[in-house]
């Protein structure tokens, strides 16, 4: 049984990724760029390599997870216009043009009869994502973010 969600357990972590090959990587290209050698022109060569070989190592290991979560950003606009539409009859649009993306994917935690005053609190005072999580007392839980 899934554990019940809410603003101070709702971040996700992957082990694998987190604590395995982020931190590899970065390591990694700490290490490159602490032991490059500016002596001579082959060191320099094998340096500049050494540096290519581990930020490209890097990138590697951090844009798959970037593109999964702008991809996942877009699918909970689309979400959102959906809610918005079941619950109002309106087209979302006019409200989306008036809050950030950041805004938009911090208000689908937001019960249904709590979506509609938090967004517009968040539009008058343009309240931060982290403000909008801790305002929602009805949490809808979100267990397959990215």
């Amino acid at each position: 049984m899934l554990k019940t969600q809410n603003f101070e357990n709702h971040a996700k972590y992957y082990p694998l990724h987190h604590f395995f090959i982020l931190p590899l990587a970065l390591i990694f290209l700490g290490w490159t760029v602490v032991r490059m050698d500016f002596s001579n022109s082959e060191a320099i060569s094998d340096s500049l390599y050494q540096f290519l070989l581990a930020f490209t190592l890097f990138l590697i290991s951090y844009l798959p997870r970037i593109y999964a979560l702008k991809n996942q950003n877009r699918i909970i606009r689309l979400e959102m216009r959906q809610r918005f539409h079941e619950i109002t009859g309106t087209q979302f649009y006019e409200k989306e043009k008036l809050l950030n993306s950041a805004q938009i994917i911090a208000l689908r935690f937001a019960g249904d009869e709590e979506l509609l005053p938090l967004m517009d609190k968040a539009v008058k005072e343009n309240t931060s994502p982290k403000e909008i999580k801790k305002n929602i007392k009805n949490w809808k839980a979100d267990h397959h973010r990215v």
